[in-house]
């Protein structure tokens, strides 16, 4: 029976891949990957079947347990097998139901890490997601909650840390901005809202939490991952951001890969 590996691709620039992951993806025989891996990335995987298992807010998604049985299967007629996920696997990623259920299975499985998201977005922004003297505490929290679930607990969560990245955020942005200001999170709080870290066609928007609480709508591109990050670190990107935006500059930031 094959050995069956859990890869992050990373935030979606192709050569943010770890040199591990580069190398499985070009020994893949099939390949099951999340909905938002960047066509280039997926491009590694030279002799593989791709089988698209993402899952999307808003839409209709493969189940859990299906991806599983896919896996459990694929192991049993393949000799690589990849679970491509976003990010990193083991980060919001639902990987330990995967985990769970191939040990269950008795079929071998390996995760490998990726660059998440978070860290993608501080690159990206040039700004680092604890300093000193001024954010010793970073937490990375998700709003979004399961049918059965129990109540998610991400406001405690941004309130005791000095720095918050919150995942998979984007389609209530503005009500997420409010339920902080209500909670007693000051209105002239910095975010940053990152679409497609480390892609060619990443964006950033710059505000604060008062300005977010009133917007219809802030993030344009649901077909790219997107981030929230809050937090005083942010205060100086933010008027440097304010600033570029009065005098009618490019206020997109690329990094040297993508220029």
């Amino acid at each position: 029976m094959a050995k069956v590996y859990l890869i992050g691709a990373g935030p979606g620039a192709a050569d943010l891949l770890t040199l591990r992951a580069a190398r499985l993806l070009a020994r893949a025989d099939v390949v099951l990957h999340d909905a938002l891996i960047p066509p280039p990335i997926l491009a590694l995987a030279t002799r593989a079947t791709l089988v698209p298992v993402g899952k999307r807010c808003g839409v209709r998604s493969t189940a859990q347990h299906f991806i599983n049985k896919r896996l459990i299967d694929a192991a049993r007629c393949y000799d690589v097998v990849i679970r491509l996920k976003g990010g990193d696997p083991m980060l919001f990623g639902r990987a330990q139901e995967e985990i769970d259920a191939l040990v269950k299975a008795d079929v071998e499985v390996e995760v490998v890490p990726g660059v998440t998201a978070a860290l993608g977005a501080s690159a990206e922004l040039g700004v680092s997601l604890t300093r000193r003297a001024l954010s010793r505490s970073v937490v990375f929290a998700t709003p979004r909650v399961g049918q059965n679930d129990a109540p998610s607990r991400w406001i405690e969560s941004v309130f005791a840390a000095d720095t918050a990245v919150l995942y998979m955020a984007w389609g209530q942005a503005p009500e997420i901005a409010r339920a902080l200001i209500e909670k007693g999170k000051a209105a002239n709080t910095p975010v940053a809202i990152v679409e497609g870290a480390s892609w060619e066609s990443q964006t950033s928007n710059l505000l604060t939490l008062g300005r977010l609480a009133v917007s219809a709508r802030v993030v344009l591109d649901p077909e790219r991952p997107t981030i929230m990050c809050i937090g005083e670190v942010f205060r100086e990107a933010l008027e440097n951001f304010s600033r570029a935006q009065f005098s009618g500059k490019t206020v997109r930031r690329c990094s040297a890969g993508n220029q």
